[in-house]
């Protein structure tokens, strides 16, 4: 149906390749592309060679995509690289005349910034250049806002409130490791809360609020709240909304780690001087720390990750709860990927399925939530993530 050039090669990657391949009626053509070919070898050998092929790539380097783009000719360019590089790929979409999709929004090195400011100011050229660009297509964001806009489309009169809760209740046997690319999982993290109430923005300390929340299969897990991009997105396409929240389980021994990481200096993204070189400390401790992408063989137990919502429905308040349960081990036995990885990949085969199909198609770029939710939550039920649904209970929140 229609070919795919899908740029970065970590543990997302690795599910990303593994469920498009499983798909040829809806993937003709894959291309794996990143900085390091031996990697995309690597996932290309695990899925089958026939059907993938793969290329190097310095996604930092516009002329380089252009080339390679125009070289392989696809359908739809997928990026699961870092979000420093959306920039980069959005440009050489848009002089290539193809369409785009990613899992998170543009961040800049310098600073630990997430807004979408920078890629909502490619609507009105990729509007007029006929292309499609759609944007937060992971789990969150991506399925978090895809289950808002179900939830607004078939139980709802008008959303007021919404958490989104994420918790990870696995244990992969590691010290300390983080369960995606260490430098942006380490800068998000650290950052400053921040949530939506009543028009406008409200500031927290990193880590000030939190609460035990009981997610289920697991239980209660302390839920921290911290700032996630989608809910910039939501709250502009659900006006209604009178708060906005985003909330995280973090373990106290990944805490523990974490400030000290933080105190000694080795979170910092400024350049420092080091035997007669600068280096960023971030970066250097994403070189010692675990590959994200490695984690999977001993990883036990699952994540949940969903909405809990409150509103009107006819004229009386309504609660409802949406989520996902995912198994580590059932991820890896599938895809050799951890959870996270898993919960983040599906959905960015999903979406590039719902735009090859032409059902999430049309000239502009838009969030997940702006498209039909009901295609797509349909294929996650049948692609490994299925969801379920509790009406009228109490959120905690």
């Amino acid at each position: 149906m229609g070919k795919v050039l899908v740029i970065g090669a970590g543990g997302v990657s690795t599910v990303v390749i593994s469920k498009m391949a499983s798909m040829p009626d809806v993937f003709s053509g894959i291309l794996l592309a990143s900085r390091t070919k031996s990697k995309c070898d690597a996932i290309a050998e695990k899925v089958g060679k026939d059907r993938v092929q793969t290329a190097q790539i310095d996604a930092d380097k516009v002329p380089q995509l252009v080339k390679l783009i125009k070289s392989y000719m696809p359908d739809l360019v997928v990026n699961v690289a870092l979000p420093y590089q959306d920039i980069h790929i959005m440009d050489a979409c848009l002089e290539t005349g193809v369409s785009y999709l990613d899992t998170a929004n543009y961040e800049p090195r310098e600073e630990a910034k997430y807004e979408y400011s920078w890629q909502w100011a490619f609507r009105e050229k990729y509007r007029k250049a006929g292309l499609t660009a759609i944007l937060g297509c992971g789990f969150d964001p991506g399925v978090t806002s895809i289950f808002t806009a179900y939830a607004a489309k078939h139980h709802f009169d008008e959303l007021n409130y919404l958490d989104i809760v994420d918790c990870n209740a696995g244990d992969h046997g590691k010290p300390f490791a983080t369960n995606f690319n260490p430098e942006i999982n380490i800068r998000e993290v650290t950052q400053k809360g921040k949530y939506w109430e009543n028009g406008k923005w409200i500031y927290t300390k990193p880590h000030e609020i939190h609460k035990p929340l009981n997610y289920p299969e697991i239980g209660p897990r302390e839920s921290y709240l911290i700032y996630h991009e989608e809910l910039e997105s939501l709250v502009k396409n659900f006006p209604s909304l009178k708060r906005a929240r985003f909330w995280m389980t973090f373990g106290q021994e990944y805490l523990t780690h974490l400030r000290v990481i933080q105190n000694i200096g080795m979170a910092g993204i400024e350049p420092v001087m080091f035997d007669g070189r600068e280096i960023i400390p971030l970066q250097f401790l994403k070189a010692v720390l675990p590959d994200p992408g490695e984690l999977g063989e001993n990883y036990k137990g699952q994540t949940s990750i969903g909405c809990r919502i409150k509103g009107l429905k006819n004229g009386k308040v309504k609660t409802y709860y949406i989520y996902n349960n995912c198994s580590h081990e059932a991820a890896y036995a599938e895809t050799g990927a951890q959870g996270v990885s898993y919960t983040t990949g599906v959905p960015v085969a999903i979406g590039a399925m719902m735009y090859l199909k032409g059902i999430w198609n049309k000239p502009g770029v838009f969030n997940v939530e702006e498209f039909d939710p009901d295609p797509f939550m349909e294929q996650l039920n049948l692609l490994g993530l299925p969801w379920v649904e509790l009406h009228d209970v109490d959120l905690e929140l």
